[in-house]
């Protein structure tokens, strides 16, 4: 961990009356007499901001969000009536620094845990030698919300099912940090990555001289080409490689902007189900000049909605007969179907012991600490003490069904407990994880001034047939109401760049 360094950041006004709070903070420590000192990463990025007034602060961070707002930089917020559908993502001028040594343990870190979810999720819609062998739970696993019975047996090229990741760290109170969560369907959000690193690089070309940073804009040519290495079909001469493409549910869809973002990136069709049919078990495109094979489909609809003719028959925004191109190993989906049985919140508590079962090896990233309602013993911990712990909805996302104890009322503490107990299944708890801080810059009744926000780090990992690439950086969430442990864009969150420095 990086040690401070010894001289103070007292004479600069915006942070004359900043404190820590007793959270670990990303850019500043404090010595045995409570004065502030920044790591050592950040001394160049500091000296640069000790140039600017807040003013022009001010001004940087509305150029940035109207910036956004312009460019349909935006996501959907579909239960807010009041204020609309459409947000932009809020971005905070202050970026997150990362020294090598960390991002070098972060990345072998989720190399490690892909591998190992890889191995899971083939086993068990194969052979299910871990639940033959009992350190997974057979009951746990059939009994999860994303499992595919439909899709046991059936293979996919290379036996890759896991290809695109966005997995979900913290840092508690040492600075440690923890796997939150894995989001293996269909993450969402690389497209904040890139727009933060680009409109920081406007608005402030001159901070990037203060040390190396490494890119994150070689992302799209990275993906396309994972994407391409697992087409079903060999290389045509003359044919422009296999034919990719992106299916999206639509323009309601809550990330419908990164769809269009990265299909203009990579250069590829995008698709809705109705532009696909499937004829003899291949999958078509139509196109002006007719019918055009599909190798490899980036698909960013869920599996429920795939395939009418195995999942939900009412579903407008699958093609008919895809699982069985799939099962012909004509088409390439990915993720696989059936991925999100690994994202199950039970299933995550499970990982350590899944990474030693197939690997052999001791988890690089620890999980953090979680209990399980599904076990009677622990099921009464649970209840007992939900005003303490945060409770998780196995399948939720975007902080919804979630408890947070310490802050919850007496009503929404009683609504949880007679969830928890009608279907402890599909719960799971944990303690409240202090999570580290960062500078954000904020504009209130009281100032401006940079105040602590709480932060995670969403890294994305694309994982190929021959290697598993991890983006340098990821996205840095900022929980922007002052005290909030929330940092989803869903619940009022923002976004930072995040620099990894060479």
């Amino acid at each position: 961990m990086s040690e401070p360094m010894s001289h103070t950041t007292e004479h600069w006004p915006l942070v004359a009356d900043y404190q820590t709070d007793g959270f670990f903070d990303e850019m500043f420590a404090t010595d045995a007499a409570g004065r502030l000192s920044p790591r050592p990463h950040y001394a160049g990025l500091l000296a640069r901001l000790e140039q600017l007034d807040a003013d022009e602060l001010r001004r940087a961070g509305e150029l940035a969000n109207r910036s956004f707002l312009h460019q349909g930089i935006t996501f959907t917020v579909y239960a807010d009536a009041e204020q609309g559908t459409e947000r932009i993502f809020p971005f905070d001028l202050i970026p997150r620094l990362v020294p090598p040594d960390e991002w070098a343990l972060i990345e072998t870190g989720l190399q490690q845990r892909i591998r190992a979810l890889n191995l899971f999720i083939h086993d068990i819609y194969h052979q299910q030698q871990i639940l033959h062998d009992g350190v997974v739970p057979r009951r746990l696993v059939v009994r999860a919300r994303h499992f595919r019975r439909e899709v046991v047996g059936i293979d996919v090229p290379f036996d890759q099912y896991i290809h695109i990741v966005g997995s979900d760290l913290v840092r508690d109170g040492e600075g440690r940090y923890l796997v939150l969560e894995d989001n293996l369907r269909s993450p969402s959000g690389v497209s904040y990555v890139l727009a933060n690193r680009s409109t920081l690089r406007r608005l402030f070309p001159d901070w990037f001289g203060v040390g190396h940073v490494r890119s994150v804009e070689h992302y799209a040519s990275h993906l396309i080409s994972n994407l391409r290495s697992f087409s079903p079909r060999p290389s045509r001469l003359g044919t422009g490689g296999p034919t990719v493409v992106l299916l999206t549910p639509g323009i309601y869809n809550s990330a419908y902007f990164e769809h269009v973002f990265l299909a203009q990136q990579m250069g590829i069709d995008l698709v809705e189900g109705r532009d696909l049919l499937v004829l003899d078990n291949r999958v078509y495109m139509r196109t002006t000049r007719g019918r055009q094979q599909v190798d490899v489909i980036y698909r960013r609809v869920d599996d429920d909605f795939l395939d009418p003719l195995v999942f939900r028959p009412d579903s407008t925004l699958g093609v008919a007969g895809l699982v069985g191109a799939v099962r012909a190993g004509n088409v390439a989906l990915i993720n696989a179907i059936g991925t999100g049985v690994a994202d199950d919140k039970v299933i995550y508590h499970y990982v350590p012991a899944i990474i030693r079962y197939y690997l052999n090896e001791e988890p690089i990233l620890a999980n953090v600490p979680t209990f399980l309602p599904a076990y009677p013993e622990q099921l009464e911990y649970v209840l007992a003490h939900l005003d303490q712990l945060v409770v998780k909805a196995a399948n939720e996302s975007g902080g919804y069904g979630m408890l947070i104890g310490p802050t919850a009322s007496d009503q929404e503490i009683a609504e949880f407990r007679e969830r928890v107990q009608s279907n402890p299944r599909d719960y799971i708890a944990q303690p409240v994880v202090p999570l580290s801080r960062h500078p954000s810059f904020v504009v209130d009744s009281l100032g401006r001034r940079l105040e602590g926000r709480h932060v995670d780090l969403r890294p994305y990992i694309l994982s190929g047939p021959n290697d598993i690439h991890v983006l340098p950086g990821g996205l840095t969430r900022v929980a922007l109401r002052r005290g909030s442990l929330v940092v989803n864009s869903s619940q009022g969150g923002g976004s930072k760049d995040t620099w990894v420095l060479q």
